[in-house]
């Protein structure tokens, strides 16, 4: 595995926060390195069903963003992702405060890869759990002025 370049890193975080849906959404991609990615999200009113509770698409987002942000580093670097089937499990209800994704990629191949991820609660209590199959996009990578890889 290359040593992944921090500038890249860096600025790779910055265009995923300030891009459209996780904007909309208020979540940020905290951290992200060779198998691991960390979502956060400060539940908001507008994070909340009918009935008060965070939308369960809200946590299949951040399980979604949390698996997908933990294979990358995995990839060339003109390759990207596509999530090819997501599966969650919802384990207990919340309505405030904030919820962590951590992602883990459990398989890296040249083409699928298998990731997945715990959303936890302030208190550190488990919400929800999914796992992602994700496919690799050659040519469909991210540029963002620097290189992903020190020794490029």
């Amino acid at each position: 595995m290359q040593q992944p370049n921090d500038d890249y890193i860096n600025k790779l975080i910055e265009m995923v926060n300030t891009s459209p849906y996780p904007r909309h959404l208020r979540m940020e991609l905290v951290s992200i390195s060779v198998d691991q990615s960390v979502v956060k999200l400060k539940t908001e009113q507008c994070h909340l069903q009918p009935f008060g509770i965070v939308h369960g698409g809200v946590l299949a987002t951040l399980i979604d963003t949390a698996t997908f942000w933990s294979v990358f580093l995995r990839l060339p670097e003109d390759a990207g992702l596509v999530n090819i089937d997501l599966k969650l499990n919802y384990l207990k209800s919340v309505s405030t405060g904030a919820m962590t994704a951590q992602g883990r990629c459990i398989r890296a191949g040249r083409s699928i890869n298998y990731a997945e991820a715990s959303v936890k609660d302030k208190e550190g209590n488990l919400i929800a759990h999914g796992t992602s199959t994700l496919m690799v996009l050659p040519g469909k990578g991210v540029r963002v002025g620097a290189k992903k890889f020190l020794d490029q």
